[in-house]
């Protein structure tokens, strides 16, 4: 099968499934992933012969697709931030808004200026990770609860080249160490059960329960651990950031000043929804 019959025959096979750009965009991930090939080396190479364990693991792929696992699973990998991350069912796909935040923090903080950073449910280790390459001085240290999370954030690590110090915890039963922080960060579960209608089958399916739900009677359940976490861990003149449930913003808000948090501010992300807060402890 020629290259150009196999991008045919690819799109013929989930055009009932998912709509023609996220199927060219399956595709161009998959040329990069199995051949190393881009956009334009589809149009140019049409008449190359695909080889036949080229051929297989498209097939294969389809398989999958057609089950709706996430391309990212598939090839084990995403991109957050303008850095390659790898994946596995431990970890959740990074979104565009987490991208936001880290943004934000990297926009808040002095390049130039030693500061420490602590991100709470790190995951595949995105965040701390982005923000301990682009944040020049930063000493970052990350948390999770999960073994398997940990071991891809780690091997994510090394292969980005920096040093986080990772700590295996689970925040809903930890005390404050003592430290103080510059900044906290945590993208933590925030999905209540009542919102899994609204969710499509490839989250529901694939992506790693304990990292998106929580319970409807009591949502902010790891916000507030968090935030009580910080309030001991942070400098007085220190920041706390959350990417938040777009429905919750102003019981986010009211939870916050409870806690004694101050300057207390709710961005919007790309898609104009309440998606991140910071504030600072009121000490």
């Amino acid at each position: 099968m020629k290259l150009g019959e196999l991008k045919t025959y690819f799109q013929s096979e989930l055009a009932d499934l998912y709509p023609k750009e996220e199927v060219q965009s399956f595709f161009s991930i998959l040329l990069d992933h199995y051949l190393n090939y881009t956009r334009l080396d589809a149009v140019t190479r049409a008449s190359e012969e695909v080889s036949k364990e080229v051929l297989e693991k498209f097939k294969n792929t389809l398989i999958r697709l057609r089950k709706e696992e996430p391309i990212q699973y598939i090839v084990g990998e995403t991109e957050f931030y303008g850095l390659p991350f790898k994946l596995n069912e431990h970890t959740l796909i990074p979104r565009p808004e987490t991208e936001e935040l880290v943004e934000w923090i990297s926009e808040t903080l002095d390049a130039n200026e030693n500061t420490s950073i602590l991100d709470i449910g790190t995951g595949s280790g995105c965040i701390a990770i982005s923000l301990a390459k682009h944040v020049s001085k930063a000493k970052v240290s990350a948390m999770d609860i999960s073994e398997g999370a940990l071991k891809m954030a780690k091997e994510n690590a090394r292969q980005l080249e920096v040093t986080v110090n990772f700590i295996q915890k689970d925040i809903l039963h930890t005390s404050p160490g003592g430290t103080d922080f510059d900044v906290i960060v945590s993208n933590p579960p925030y999905v209540r059960e009542l919102e899994k209608k609204e969710m499509k089958p490839n989250v529901l399916q694939y992506e790693p329960d304990g990292a998106l739900f929580v319970s409807d009677e009591d949502p902010l359940v790891f916000y507030r651990a968090i935030a009580r976490y910080a309030k001991a861990s942070l400098k007085p003149d220190g920041f706390l950031f959350f990417e938040i449930n777009e429905y919750l913003s102003e019981e986010m808000i009211a939870m916050l000043s409870t806690e004694g948090y101050v300057d207390i501010v709710v961005r919007k992300d790309i898609f104009g929804k309440d998606r991140m807060i910071k504030c600072t402890p009121n000490d």
